[in-house]
Order: structure tokens, then C-alpha cells, then sequence
């Protein structure tokens, strides 16, 4: 029996499996599937979480059917039941025919990397051939880029080196930029230089997301030297410095505690003409607070709010967080009430952490106040939010 073969018929037998405990439901809404990767974000049970997505009639065609994919993935692979998730996947790569397309072909083998499971990520690459889908560059991108997201660079390196002669592959510019992402975040910028090089023998031109990858790389272990160098090969190149050039910059230096020659390399950015973003912004505020300068943190969101950029859930997720590991329980309950105002609400460990620093400096009325309003907005962690309500002090 043929892989393919053996597969269908797991598939059906999981399909069999699941209908047993589900019921049609009417073609998911975008509204419905909103709901659903909410749902998602808090469903522990494993077998639920699949059939949720069955029911829902998930396919990675639709943006937003591809979050709750990945929400749905990542969740399983979380759970005690990882081992549904190639028969989920298999299922629906295998159910139907006018789903055996390169384009879901591809978003299947990024969803066995975020499952951090490679092996069936080449397994699933292997099994296009049989289901008349080209093995061809694209298809490559996204296996080194799913083993990429599973973090196993050394299987990135075999593909790299083997897959093109096997398949008669010719690498383009997205393959030597995974292949560069995986050496940055791997610890291994320094072999860069190789491929490189063979770029250069191959006539494929840099662009901003190499140069993203070698200085990421190259900052990320302090070979500043090496950063030098990647300007140079800029200037050579005839590529101009954007933002996203400067905000990886900016971010690296956050990172390695360096957040005021960050905050320099903004007042250059802004002496070239170059607008910063909120991003920008966030990567300074998480830089200054990670150093213990909640001050400056503060001072960065007032700035970054007087130039007219919306700060996004993520940067006052950080700023609460912070605030609260600092102490500074008032100003984070002033940046927790403007986010939830936003109907963005920080994870309960944080918001947590907020509520018993209040009680801790003597604002039960306020963490009281907090946990009425999070439990009005919203209806995830009622239960859990009701039983430290119960505990607060009288």
C-alpha cells in the first residue's frame, strides 16, 4: 500500500472518529471564526480543539482560518495529545481534492513547524509528489521555513545542502534568507559569509530581509565588528537603510541592555528623514523598562502617543508588565484601564500580578474595581478572577 494510500485511510478513520462527537454546523462567518480562535486561546481539551476546527470547516485558503489553524496547532502541540496533529493535518491535506493545491500544500508544511514536528513537515513535502503538486522552489522555501519555526536548524542546513540536487531545485533569494534566518537565530551568523557568497556566484541581489537576518544575527552575539561589516555590504549593494532596517537595529540593542544607544540610533534615524513607527517605539519602551528605567519606558510611550502613533496591544501588554515587576502599580493601572478601554486585556498572569500589587500597597478598592471591570468586559477567566476576588481583603 502506498504512502498516500495508508494515509487516506487514517484520515477517514479520524474523520469517522471526530464526526461520532460533533454536528454540522451552517459555513463559519468571520464573526464565527473570531469567535472560535478566541475560544481556541483557552480550550484545553485536545480532541475539542479538533473538532471546533472540523466543525468550522478550517482551510489555510482565508487569512483568518489560517490564525485559528495556528492557534488550534500550537494548542495541541501544547497539550497532552500531540500526536493528533498529523491526522488532523493529514486529513486536511488529504480530504479533499480541491484542497491537494501548492498553496495549502505549503501552509500545511508551516503548520508542522509550528507543531515543531520537521520530520512530518518532510514527510508532507515527500507526499506532494504523489498528490501531483510541484516540489518546486516555493514548496522548498516553506519546508526550510517550517524548520525554521521548529527551531531545528540542523535539519535547515540538510535541506539546504541536499534537497536542490535531489529535487533539481534552483534556490532563489527566499531560500537564502531562511537559510540566513536560521544561521542568525541558530548562534551561527558567522556562515553567513558562505552563502553569501554563493548568492553572489548565483547573481541573486541582497535585500532588506538578509540584511535584517545578518544584523539580527551578528548583534544578537556581540560580533559588533560583523554589524560593521553588513553596513558596508549595504552601502555596496547600493541598499539604503529604511525603518525596518533601523528597527531591528534598534530592537538588537534593546535586547542587549543597550536601549540608550538605541534611542541615539532613533535621533539619527530622524536626522536622515526617516519617520519612526510604533514599533519602533515599543522596541525602546521594552528596551528601557527590561533596564529597570520605567521612567524613561513612560517617557518613550508619551513621546511615541505626541507624535501621533497608536500604541498596539502588545506595547501596552509589555508596559503593564513591566511596571508591575518594577513596582510601579499606579502607572500600570493606568495603562491596564487604557488597554482594556481598547478591548485589549493583558494575560491573566500579568493582570494578576497587577491585582496583588495593588493590595500590596494598601488599593484594594482599585484591584477590586479592576477585577469587576475585567469580568464585565470580558467572559475568559470569570471563575478563576472570581476566586481572587474572593480572597481579597475585606
Amino acid at each position: 500500500m502506498s504512502l498516500i494510500s495508508r494515509l487516506r485511510q487514517s484520515s477517514l478513520l479520524f474523520l469517522h472518529t471526530r464526526r461520532l462527537s460533533t454536528t454540522t454546523t451552517e459555513p463559519s462567518s468571520r464573526d464565527k471564526i473570531r469567535s472560535l480562535i478566541a475560544l481556541l486561546k483557552t480550550e484545553k481539551d485536545p480532541h475539542k480543539i479538533v473538532s471546533l476546527c472540523q466543525s468550522a470547516s478550517l482551510t489555510p485558503d482565508s487569512n483568518l482560518h489560517r490564525i485559528a489553524l495556528t492557534r488550534a496547532v500550537t494548542s495541541l502541540r501544547d497539550s497532552p495529545h500531540p500526536n493528533l496533529i498529523p491526522q488532523f493535518l493529514d486529513h486536511l491535506l488529504l480530504s479533499r481534492p480541491d484542497l491537494q493545491t501548492h498553496r495549502i500544500a505549503s501552509h500545511v508544511i508551516l503548520l508542522y513547524g509550528r507543531a515543531r514536528m520537521p520530520d512530518h513537515a518532510v514527510r508532507a513535502f515527500d507526499l506532494c509528489h504523489e498528490l501531483g503538486i510541484p516540489q518546486d522552489v516555493k514548496l522548498l522555501n516553506a519546508l526550510l521555513l517550517s524548520c525554521v519555526f521548529a527551531e531545528d536548524y540542523k535539519e535547515v542546513t540538510r535541506i539546504y545542502r541536499d534537497f536542490p540536487k535531489i529535487y533539481g531545485i534552483e534556490p532563489n533569494l527566499d531560500t537564502y534568507n531562511c537559510v540566513l534566518k536560521s544561521l542568525s537565530e541558530s548562534g551561527s551568523t558567522n556562515s553567513a559569509y558562505s552563502v553569501l557568497a554563493e548568492m553572489e556566484r548565483r547573481r541573486i541581489k541582497p535585500d532588506g530581509n538578509t540584511f535584517g537576518h545578518l544584523l539580527s544575527g551578528f548583534y544578537s552575539e556581540e560580533r559588533f565588528e560583523d554589524v560593521g561589516n553588513v553596513i558596508n555590504l549595504m552601502e555596496k549593494y547600493g541598499f539604503q537603510p529604511g525603518l525596518d532596517t533601523y528597527n531591528v537595529r534598534i530592537r538588537s540593542l534593546c535586547k542587549l541592555k543597550k536601549s540608550m544607544e538605541a534611542e541615539a540610533l532613533l535621533d539619527g534615524m530622524l536626522g536622515r528623514g526617516i519617520k519612526p513607527n510604533a514599533v519602533t517605539f515599543c522596541h525602546l519602551i521594552l528596551g528601557f523598562c527590561k533596564e529597570g528605567n520605567l521612567g524613561k519606558g513612560k517617557k518613550m510611550f508619551e513621546k511615541m502617543v505626541e507624535r501621533g502613533f497608536e500604541p498596539d496591544c502588545n506595547c501596552y501588554y509589555t508596559l503593564v508588565y513591566c511596571l508591575c515587576t518594577g513596582g510601579d502599580f499606579e502607572s500600570a493601572l493606568r495603562f491596564a484601564k487604557e488597554s482594556i478601554e481598547k478591548n485589549w486585556v493583558p494575560n491573566f498572569a500579568t493582570m494578576r500580578l497587577l491585582v496583588d500589587g495593588l493590595v500590596s500597597v494598601g488599593k484594594v478598592a482599585e484591584a477590586r474595581q479592576l477585577i469587576g471591570q475585567m469580568k464585565e468586559k470580558f467572559t475568559v477567566n470569570q471563575h478563576r478572577w472570581s476566586e481572587v476576588e474572593e480572597g481579597l481583603p475585606q
